[in-house]
């Protein structure tokens, strides 16, 4: 004859079931996070292949960065993140990445983190476009900007904190001693005016890497989501973000970095990176990059 469970029986089963979801749950978000970190750093390497490569058909140069607002000798720099920007520099240089890499990296995805809040709505047809990029959801201007989530570094130029010299990004597979070899990273970074659009303030941190008590920022119809923690009462402080960014160097190798190898850098007022622009109108703020 068969027994049905007593309620004592039943409360242990889902005790039982309980404590075992309690292990098991913070185990697979682990795992994801380390699984999503592994596809990032393997995009990173995909995307060095593909300016070393691009390099090998022009003479060992690398490509002009996008990140410019301007025309001829003078201009503005814009975010690292920029993977398409508002108008050619000069008619012999590109808009966006794509319109170089494209031959290289065939899919979107590689040049996207996996670890953002979400995918941008029309990576693949802006990555499809190159130069022509026309947004649709927006009815200002025939070409569009885009600002991803990856930093590329290639012919950028910016301003360092610490020192109060310039960030010259890598021009060549023969670099010069005063070029970075940096080509790559995930973004961390302090102040990115979009936070305005959450906390009312610029005064947070923002990362494509979730960390401790991250939200969400929204992205843009030109920009991408972020990771953020609102700071407006500054009382925390970066070491306690707790974020492990990825980050690719020339010569192809990917590291992981925690807050204590990093340093501040400034998007720059001026081609040369001598003159950093000021917190307050800042298009992108702070960026923490690898010393």
């Amino acid at each position: 004859m068969s027994r049905a469970f007593t309620l004592i029986e039943m409360m242990v089963v889902v005790f039982v079931c309980s404590l075992l979801l309690s292990i098991l749950v913070p185990a697979l978000c682990k795992a994801k996070r380390t699984v999503r970190s592994l596809v990032s750093a393997n995009n990173q390497k995909h995307i060095v292949m593909g300016v070393t490569c691009y390099s090998s058909d022009d003479n060992g140069k690398f490509p002009d960065s996008v990140a410019k607002l301007g025309k001829a000798t003078r201009w503005n720099w814009r975010e690292p993140q920029t993977l398409a920007g508002y108008k050619k520099s000069t008619p012999a240089t590109y808009r966006s990445v794509s319109a170089f890499l494209r031959p290289y990296i065939e899919s979107s995805s590689t040049m996207f983190c996996p670890s953002s809040p979400s995918v941008y709505s029309f990576a693949e047809e802006a990555w499809m476009a190159g130069d022509s990029w026309d947004n649709p959801d927006t009815t200002v201007g025939a070409e569009d900007p885009l600002y991803g989530t990856y930093c590329l570094y290639w012919n950028y130029i910016g301003y360092l904190s610490e020192t109060k010299k310039p960030f010259v990004g890598p021009r060549s597979v023969g670099q010069k001693r005063s070029e970075s070899k940096l080509l790559i990273s995930e973004y961390f970074g302090y102040g990115h005016w979009r936070n305005e659009l959450v906390y009312s303030s610029r005064n947070a941190y923002g990362s494509c890497q979730t960390f401790n008590g991250a939200s969400v920022t929204p992205g843009t119809d030109v920009s991408c989501d972020f990771w953020s923690r609102d700071n407006s009462l500054g009382h925390i402080f970066p070491e306690t973000v707790n974020v492990k960014i990825n980050a690719a160097f020339t010569d192809g190798h990917v590291e992981k970095f925690t807050y204590e190898d990093l340093t501040p850098m400034k998007i720059s007022i001026n081609p040369d990176g001598t003159k950093p622009y000021p917190d307050n109108i800042s298009p992108g703020g702070t960026y923490f990059i690898p010393r």
